[in-house]
This record gives C-alpha cells, sequence and structure tokens, in this order.
C-alpha cells in the first residue's frame, strides 16, 4: 500500500480510533444507497469491521468506480465481523416517503446485523455504537448512535457500508433491468438520467418506479 493511501486511510479511521480509546470494541458503520432514484428501493447498510481493518481503496461509495466497489464488496463481506441490509420497495417509498422509508430500512439493517453476529457466534449480539451518516430521530434497536454529516467520507466504517448498501442496490437494478430492458436501468440505476427520463415519456411508468417522484415527467 502507498504511503498516501495508507495515511487516508489513518485519517477516516480517527473517529473509530477516538471510541477505541474510551473502551468501545465494538463500531458498527451504516450508510444508504438508492434516496434519491425515481425508481426502485433504498438500500441501508449495516457493517462491523475488525478494529486493524486497513483496506486500500476504502471510500465513500459515490468517490470508487463501479468496478472497483464490486472488488471492495467482496473484500469487505470477506474481512467484515458482520454485516446487514435492509431493501425497501418503491411502494413503500411512495406510501411513507424516502426519509421515513431509509429509517426504516436503517432498523431492518441492524436487526439483520445482529441476527448475523449471532450466528457467528461472536460474544455479543450488538454492537456498542453506530455510526450513521447524517441521519437522525431513528430507531436503533436501543444502541447508541453518533449522527456525521458526510459520514461516508469521514469514517471508515460508514464508508465501508456504503460500498455494501451501493453494490446490493446496483445488483438489485441490473436484475431488474432484465425484466424492463427498455429503461436502462443497468446504465443509471433508476437514477432521473435523460435517458431515463426519455423512456419513462416514450413507454410509461413500470411497476418498479416510485409514483412520487415521476409526477413530473409523465
Amino acid at each position: 500500500m502507498k504511503e498516501k493511501e495508507f495515511e487516508r486511510l489513518k485519517e477516516i479511521k480517527k473517529i473509530e480510533e477516538n471510541l477505541y480509546l474510551k473502551g468501545i470494541k465494538s463500531i458498527c458503520g451504516i450508510d444508504e444507497a438508492g434516496r434519491g432514484p425515481l425508481a426502485g428501493p433504498v438500500v441501508v447498510a449495516s457493517v462491523i469491521m475488525p478494529k486493524d481493518s486497513m483496506i486500500e481503496g476504502v471510500n465513500d461509495s459515490k468517490k470508487v468506480s463501479e468496478k472497483k466497489r464490486e472488488v471492495l464488496y467482496e473484500q469487505i463481506i470477506e474481512e467484515s465481523i458482520a454485516y446487514g441490509v435492509g431493501i425497501i420497495d418503491q411502494n413503500e417509498i411512495d406510501r411513507i416517503n424516502i426519509l421515513n422509508a431509509t429509517k426504516e430500512g436503517l432498523t431492518a439493517c441492524i436487526k439483520d446485523l445482529e441476527k448475523n453476529l449471532k450466528e457467528k457466534n461472536r460474544g455479543f449480539e450488538k454492537p456498542e455504537i453506530i455510526l450513521v451518516d447524517a441521519l437522525t430521530k431513528i430507531d436503533t434497536d436501543g444502541i447508541s448512535y453518533q449522527s456525521i454529516i458526510k459520514g461516508d467520507s469521514k469514517s471508515y466504517s460508514i464508508a465501508a457500508a456504503s460500498i455494501i448498501a451501493k453494490v446490493t442496490r446496483d445488483r438489485i437494478m441490473r436484475q431488474w433491468d432484465e425484466v424492463y430492458p427498455v429503461y436502462g436501468f443497468e446504465k443509471h440505476k433508476g437514477y432521473g438520467t435523460k435517458m431515463h427520463i426519455d423512456a419513462i415519456k416514450q413507454y410509461g411508468l413500470c411497476p418498479l418506479h416510485r409514483k412520487t417522484f415521476v409526477k413530473n415527467f409523465i
């Protein structure tokens, strides 16, 4: 690993290191993918990484290429103590709005993480603290949390979670592309690109679209 990358990783691990110095042993990072698209689910991921984890390239998923994210995803999953995923579909997003759906996904990914911890017999069923990107007023199943603005570029744990969430959602959207190929989901993953909006105008909506998001295009 090059020195510059090593120093960058040390910088984004400072929040975690300060918590370790306070005696915290288990830190969970949480982030989401898919709050902005016109179609598909919002995905929220949680992950507990080992204290000494230093995976080269881990960063805010938006700063990493799709090809590199896929590689990092496998490394993070392999190295993680445990991880969890919450997937909230477009119908629930329309029903309760995207913010509440994201919060619902957060609670679901924590419960999934706890289940995975228990199955792996890691010696504890819950992390001691959660680091989350920006969200507040959330149900963390009784676990204390710290909300960090732009946390996916400031915290190693949140950055790792952002990659899990993004890759998971991208894979879902690639699968849906096979069902609804005219919209180009494989390329834009449901975001409001010109290609996507033009397809909506030409073909109308499919069941994957968030009706509350596409009012201006139909």
